[in-house]
């Protein structure tokens, strides 16, 4: 098999099982752990609560590059399809206008911090590493089905559209309205994630260096509205349909 079929294959694959797949670093994620709170060893616990801050707000701000991508969509385009690619039209406008990937990129932002978050700089740059070699595969995948279906036009966009770097000057007005009730049926999920991570691993950082099972009132909170904020939009989504809009 040629190497540009080869790559191919493995990137469908990837994106098919691209949900799953990211369990499989849970083994050196509990590794890891035990090296975490360098900071609050070094500089305290003031040093350690403002990096922590820092790396949940880097985490919601590879949200907000989701949200902003996702807000101005049409239907067809930017889905979560699960099994094989699926695009009706070709997205150029809004944040495709100045790169070709924005939810990947958002993606690495959210997991940019929770990797700072961490703290140890073994398993950041090893999962920083893994994360492009496995993005690699899938936006190559994704790529050739996209020239297949619109040939030309794909090719002139990508010409001039980075894959990963924003080329701010090439922004073109999304064709559609921002619609925050796309965002939300959309990112909701994802907001929830990105908090019970961070919940998960500050629990887990605790048991693990300190034998305890226990976090302080602040991440209860944080955890609580989020999961109640999830469960809201969770029956709006499911039992009603105030989060549809007309043709997204």
């Amino acid at each position: 098999m040629a190497l540009r079929e080869d790559m191919e294959k493995q990137g469908n694959w990837l994106f098919r099982w691209r949900s799953y797949l990211p369990l499989l670093v849970i083994p050196l994620f509990i590794v890891a752990l035990r090296y975490s709170k360098v900071l609050e060893h070094v500089f305290g616990d003031r040093a350690t609560d403002y990096w922590e801050t820092l790396a949940i707000c880097i985490s919601f701000l590879g949200l907000s590059i989701r949200c902003l991508t996702a807000g101005y969509v049409p239907r067809g385009t930017s889905g979560r399809n699960t099994k094989s690619q699926l695009a009706e039209s070709l997205n150029t406008s809004g944040m495709y206008s100045i790169i070709r990937n924005p939810l990947y990129v958002g993606n690495f932002v959210i997991v940019l911090g929770i990797t700072l978050f961490i703290q140890v700089w073994w398993f950041a740059l090893m999962v920083w590493v893994g994360f492009w070699l496995y993005y690699e595969r899938i936006i190559f995948s994704e790529e050739e089905f996209l020239r297949k279906k619109f040939g030309a036009s794909f090719i002139g966009w990508a010409e001039k559209t980075p894959m990963l770097f924003p080329d701010f000057k090439n922004w073109k007005k999304p064709d559609l309205p921002f619609s925050l009730k796309t965002v939300i049926r959309r990112e909701f999920s994802t907001f929830f994630s990105i908090i019970a991570v961070f919940f998960f691993l500050e629990v887990s950082t605790n048991l693990l260096l300190k034998g305890k099972f226990e976090a302080r009132m602040s991440w209860v909170y944080f955890f609580i509205i989020g999961l109640a904020i999830y469960l809201i939009c969770l029956i709006l989504k499911k039992k009603t349909k105030l989060l549809d809009v007309s043709g997204r």
